[in-house]
């Protein structure tokens, strides 16, 4: 059991606003900055563009026109849509390519218009779409960049939204990674039918929904304003912070006296941890925040939160990848 400890609401990118406190240590206000008071430079450097993409250009290509328009270097996606595919396609800028691999393995929702190939009744058609729902075996499909061996992926949820005589559009909630133009193929078969995949749109990637999303346009547009006018606001709408792409994670917050060992490579260990959110599992991703909510790194839990409360020393977190950038903490810690 988990100790008594004093529980608080924490604001910004939290996804659980209950978290337990094991140190209760103050940030210095002289290091670092909370997300979204980052200069706009940097703001820009460490943001994410929940993009809407529109049918017809590769991701690649959209990717390359988002750093046009914001005249950066670098950018890139977690997880190709195909070029008619539709809707949410988060790009991450400069320094927040960062947090890809936390991202790419986040879970998807996707808005799907089937055909069939013959009539079926409604009845035989729910039952058919029930049946997906749960563990299935995929094999990618021929055009697909990935080793077409069998793999096991996860329907969280599939749900029938409207029927049109051999149209069907139905929504799917699924583990990162499955094909739903070869879901598609495969509830065809099942009904006996035959089907195939019309149109496909991505409305949920991890954290990212349609709530926030941003078209070129908008993008173009907020980024003119902002060098025209100097007004810097309808820019920050449509970049959110790099700390919004691990929403998805649960989180470890650390003292500041920890933070440069981390961005220098080391592991984290309980001395440097302050508070840290509840129901942790072991060779869990997650992410290390500092007292400021910046992303600090990513790493897999080697301890559960019920022995993390309990720890007075030892390694907690298995390093894998850092996002901070080394020295903006003062550093406070010696080699041997």
């Amino acid at each position: 059991m988990l100790s008594k400890r004093r529980v608080f609401n924490l604001s910004g990118f939290v996804m659980n606003p209950k978290i337990l406190v094991k140190s209760d240590d103050k940030t210095d206000p002289r290091y670092g900055i909370e997300p979204e008071k980052r200069s706009i430079e940097e703001y820009i450097k460490n943001g994410i563009v929940n993009l809407d993409k529109p049918s017809g250009p590769t991701s690649h290509q959209v990717v390359s026109w988002v750093k046009e328009i914001l005249h950066l270097k670098k950018a890139g996606h977690p997880g190709t849509l195909d070029p008619k595919v539709t809707g949410i396609l988060p790009v991450a800028l400069e320094n927040s390519t960062r947090i890809l691999q936390a991202l790419l393995l986040a879970g998807k929702e996707y808005i799907t218009l089937m055909k069939l190939h013959e009539d079926v009744n409604d009845k035989k058609l729910g039952e058919t779409l029930s049946y997906f729902q749960g563990k299935i075996f995929q094999r990618p499909p021929l055009k697909s960049s990935v080793k077409r061996q069998l793999r096991i992926k996860s329907i969280y949820s599939i749900k029938l939204i409207e029927r049109s005589d051999n149209f069907v559009l139905f929504s799917v909630d699924c583990e990162a990674g499955t094909y739903i133009r070869k879901l598609c193929h495969d509830i065809g078969l099942v009904l006996g039918t035959g089907a195939h995949m019309e149109k496909l749109r991505r409305t949920r990637s991890g954290p990212f929904t349609e709530k926030n999303i941003v078209t070129l346009h908008e993008l173009k547009d907020a980024y003119e304003f902002y060098i025209e006018e100097g007004d810097e606001n309808y820019l920050r709408k449509c970049i959110l912070p790099r700390e919004y792409g691990v929403q998805h994670l649960k989180k470890i917050w650390i003292k500041d006296t920890a933070v440069s060992a981390i961005c220098h490579g080391a592991d984290l260990n309980a001395p440097g941890i302050s508070k840290f959110d509840p129901e942790i599992d072991m060779n869990e991703l997650v992410a290390i925040m500092s007292l400021k909510n910046e992303l600090v790194a990513t790493g897999r839990s080697l301890r559960t939160s019920e022995e993390i409360d309990q720890m007075e020393k030892g390694k907690v977190i298995d390093l894998e990848r850092v996002v901070m950038e080394p020295d903006v903490y003062p550093r406070k810690w010696h080699t041997s």
